[in-house]
């Protein structure tokens, strides 16, 4: 059996991207929880080599990174990528891209599960980085899509690398239009997603660094008084 090392789920978008992977998978998981503390705990290297999570551990084989956790348990694992050769490459690629870019989206819309925020005006970049999301999402459904509800028909693991990202534009109001507004309904609707939401609901632990009220105390503060009529 698997071994999933695992941080908060109220905020780990890495752990959520590790953790919806070995769910694809269809084999047995334990997890263990680690709870988050600033940036990484230094104990942590007791299990990952980065002292981060996500980390699978499988006997004495231990695989760090979520997007290696991925390719790991597909090489394992039958279906976790789309079948056709045209829809596995884009999806590796949109994969891809998720995991190394979106900057401005990761920093600006933390993930927090149970959060419901409006942080507008966004800045010039975070703008561009939900439009490329939505392109990519209209383009996976237009394109690899008929055959079910998400990206490439089937729930696969381009799903799990935005599952992440449908929480935070559901925490700040983020709403595609178009064929991406439904992918990112069908994206949360997911039963994997729902058991996930269920975990982060029932913490109770917060983590001020990662709390969108807390990021944007000043921002929230001022709309708050702007909007009181106070002279």
């Amino acid at each position: 059996m698997y071994t999933l090392y695992l941080g908060n789920k109220n905020y780990s978008s890495w752990s959520l991207r590790g953790w919806l992977a070995a769910k694809l998978s269809g084999a047995p998981f334990c997890e263990v929880m680690v709870g988050l503390v600033g940036y990484f705990n230094p104990a942590n290297r007791a299990f990952s080599p980065t002292a981060r999570v996500p980390v699978l551990h499988d006997g004495d084989t231990v695989v760090w990174d979520s997007m290696a956790i991925a390719e790991y348990l597909a090489e394992r694992h039958a279906g976790m990528w789309p079948a056709a050769g045209e829809a596995r490459a884009f999806a590796r690629c949109a994969s891809a891209e998720m995991h190394s870019g979106f900057s401005v989206l990761r920093n600006d819309m933390t993930m927090c599960v149970r959060e419901r925020v409006d942080v507008r005006p966004w800045s010039a970049e975070l703008a561009h980085d939900i439009e490329r999301v939505s392109t990519l999402w209209s383009e996976g459904r237009s394109r690899f899509g008929s055959g079910g509800a998400f990206l490439c028909g089937d729930f696969s693991l381009v799903d799990a690398f935005f599952g992440p990202v449908a929480y935070r534009f559901r925490t700040y109001g983020v709403t595609p239009s178009g064929v991406a507004g439904l992918y990112l309904q069908a994206l949360l609707a997911h039963p994997f997603m729902r058991e996930w939401e269920a975990a982060a609901l029932a913490e109770t632990s917060v983590v001020e660094a990662d709390e969108p009220r807390v990021i944007y105390r000043d921002k929230l503060a001022a709309r708050t008084f702007a909007g009181s009529g106070t002279a």
